[in-house]
């Protein structure tokens, strides 16, 4: 019988592996939505694709970094096309920012293709192997967001 401290120790280990196939899988995706598109950024893009328009306040927030990487981000996102201004309805002195419809595009496409790719690697696992897991994964971010 495998003991607690292995258990976790295995865990870590795996968790391990899965944070530095995350970091390589971020890269591709950034280069395959635009390539001079830096990793950081493309994390950026996605949420803003997801939760845009925003102010970027809500970025220095969400990303629990300064406001001045923020505005270095959001700037090279500006000089790719990736992301559009427009003034705050609720406060002229304000700027929202979203993803352009190129990058929505661009971010969709790159989806498409991770899970066409997901699908054919995990294709022995079943449909209920595969929500197990996805619910084991949820419980133990949950457990860790505590």
């Amino acid at each position: 019988m495998t003991s607690r401290a292995d258990s976790l120790r295995h865990l870590e280990r795996e968790v391990g592996v899965l944070i530095r196939r995350v970091k390589r899988v971020i890269g591709e995706r950034a280069r395959a939505v635009h390539e001079d598109l830096q990793p950081a950024s493309y994390l950026m893009l996605s949420w803003l694709a997801d939760e845009g328009p925003v102010r970027a306040s809500a970025m220095v927030e969400r990303f629990a970094i300064d406001k001045g990487a923020i505005s270095r981000q959001l700037q090279h996102l500006d000089d790719l096309g990736l992301v559009v201004r427009t003034p705050d309805p609720d406060d002229g002195r304000a700027t929202l920012v979203a993803a352009s419809d190129d990058a929505r595009r661009r971010l969709a496409d790159v989806a498409e293709h991770r899970r066409k790719w997901l699908d054919e690697q995990l294709g022995d696992w079943t449909s209920e192997e595969l929500e197990t897991f996805a619910t084991m994964l949820e419980r133990y971010n949950l457990s860790l967001n505590a």
